[in-house]
């Protein structure tokens, strides 16, 4: 039977959302009830299951899409920006900063940031200013996910329905493939819980490693037209412009913009959902594993996605003038491209693999967020049943996936550039987490102070850079980020240098006489 193009790969992408929302429904026959089991897994989760999620939840469609797209306008000097220094960084921050929230998470029952920050520098209010900062920060990075979704699904299944889709050449509309993704991902998040959004993105993050080494292979051994694989590297390489090759070809990257860049993947210090991964843990041991293979698997996965993208911005490949156009497509225009019907499938539903396994996440962190540390602690923890907490933070879920739809049907930006202001805001408030782990002197107002002063420059420079529609924006030739780390940074301490610390017994709570 022949079908018309796109249609082979619709089916196998159905077929694996299919696999993922049965994963999600079995995962509810083990869920307890509980609101600990549902947005913890009860802190059950081993140091595979922690590892596979971890990072899963981390490499988003910013990784895969974004440093594609990235590397076709910009050159290979993007793996150089971000892949090599967040490898380093994130296994140092599991480590520093992961492991001790653990232990105090575990110790003294927390389940988000917002309660460990309330706790230890003893104010109520704290919550009421961190909440919509967080989730505010949450939603763009939540919207990289949802509109790289609907491009790539658009352009593997372009050709399925030339008559009821003609603005798209007959592929799924991207606000529908969108639509899709968020229906998939919110069921099973809705059902599982942590469980199964631990478990979905163990899943997830094996069929996009495998699937996007085979995509790179599969790419790599035809783009240059040659016979072998050698051959066919040897002459992608020849062809990638000279201004992709080095820094310099980038008139907007300066020595000191390139590195500020470095201040970016601090923010997985700070990013809540990763927070809450860490909590789910069995024991401290749990992440040795983390801190050792992260790196390994960042070069897995950007490395590849790099090079793809810059062999594209060469003359072997004609780019469409819609792809050109929207860096967020070169990677499943090229796989389409490159591959067969149904390797073609396979190779997408790796990519949404990669998309899917960090919107769950989010979409759980901020449910939990919304129920945990305004519902239940403003309206008193004895008025509501576990049973009444779940349905809270799966009617929040359902109410943030449906803002960010909203938001993705708007406009569309380049991945890359949405997520680095993402996580700009992120790293911007690492001042506090760090402070708050290893220094006494840091007070409840020089907190408020950081974050407002990380908030407002962020808020500035974002409005400045119209709104991430200039990739090149930069603040006295640095990255937004380094003037914003600088900034919080600055009102913590000088902040906390003039008010009254905690109190003697907080302070011993945190800061045992053992650890002095």
């Amino acid at each position: 039977m022949v079908f018309e193009p796109g249609v082979t790969q619709l089916v196998i992408i159905c077929f694996y959302l299919a696999l993922l929302l049965a994963l999600g429904l079995f995962s509810n026959r083990l869920f307890s009830g509980s609101s600990k089991d549902y947005m913890l897994a009860s802190h059950s989760i081993g140091p595979f299951l922690l590892l596979m999620s971890i990072f899963g939840t981390t490499m988003t469609a910013f990784a895969l899409v974004g440093s594609t797209g990235e590397s076709y306008k910009e050159g290979v000097g993007v793996y150089g920006l971000l892949a090599s220094s967040s490898g380093i960084i994130h296994s140092l921050c599991f480590f520093v900063l992961g492991v001790k929230l653990w232990s105090l998470g575990r110790k003294y029952g927390y389940t988000t940031q917002i309660e460990f920050f309330r706790d230890r520098l003893e104010s109520d209010k704290l919550g009421l200013l961190l909440f919509p900062v967080l989730v505010g920060l949450v939603i763009p990075y939540l919207l990289i996910g949802v509109m790289a979704s609907g491009t790539v699904v658009t352009a593997v299944t372009r050709g399925a329905f030339p008559v009821w889709f003609e603005s798209t050449q007959g592929g799924v509309p991207g606000w529908l493939g969108s639509l899709v993704i968020c229906g998939v991902v919110l069921t099973y998040v809705f059902f599982g819980g942590m469980r199964g959004t631990a478990w979905a993105n163990t899943f997830q993050t094996i069929v996009f490693m495998v699937l996007g080494l085979v995509a790179f292979f599969v790419i790599a051994s035809q783009i240059g037209g040659k016979e072998g694989l050698w051959a066919n590297l040897v002459a992608a390489s020849e062809s990638i412009p000279r201004d992709k090759l080095v820094r310099a070809g980038n008139p907007s990257m300066s020595y000191l913009r390139f590195a500020t860049y470095m201040f970016v993947p601090l923010s997985v210090g700070m990013f809540p959902h990763l927070f809450q991964h860490w909590l789910t843990a069995r024991k401290a041991s749990n992440f040795k594993l983390a801190v050792v293979a992260h790196p390994l698997f960042i070069m897995i996965v950007w490395a590849p996605c790099v090079l793809i993208g810059a062999w594209a911005a060469g003359n072997l490949v004609p780019i469409p003038p819609a792809v050109d156009a929207n860096a967020n497509a070169i990677l499943p225009f090229l796989v389409k491209r490159f591959s067969g019907d149904v390797l073609g499938g396979f190779l997408t539903a790796g990519v949404l693999a990669a998309i899917m396994s960090s919107l769950d996440s989010q979409f759980l962190c901020v449910g939990t967020i919304f129920t945990n540390d305004i519902v239940v602690h403003y309206g008193g923890k004895n008025r509501f049943t576990d049973k009444q907490i779940v349905m809270i933070a799966r009617t929040f879920i359902i109410l943030i996936v449906a803002i960010t739809y909203g938001l993705s049907l708007l406009d569309y930006r380049r991945v890359f550039t949405l997520g680095v202001w993402c996580f700009s805001g992120f790293s911007a408030l690492f001042p506090l987490v760090l402070a708050a782990l290893y220094w006494k002197g840091l007070t409840k107002a020089g907190a408020y102070a950081s974050v407002i002063t990380a908030i407002s420059l962020w808020c500035y420079f974002f409005y400045q850079s119209d709104f991430a529609g200039n990739p090149h924006y930069s603040v006295l030739d640095m990255m937004p980020v380094a003037p914003m780390l600088a900034g919080s940074t600055l009102a913590l301490i000088l902040v906390s240098l003039v008010t009254p610390r905690p109190s003697e017994e907080t302070l011993q709570k945190f800061f045992p006489a053992k650890d002095s």
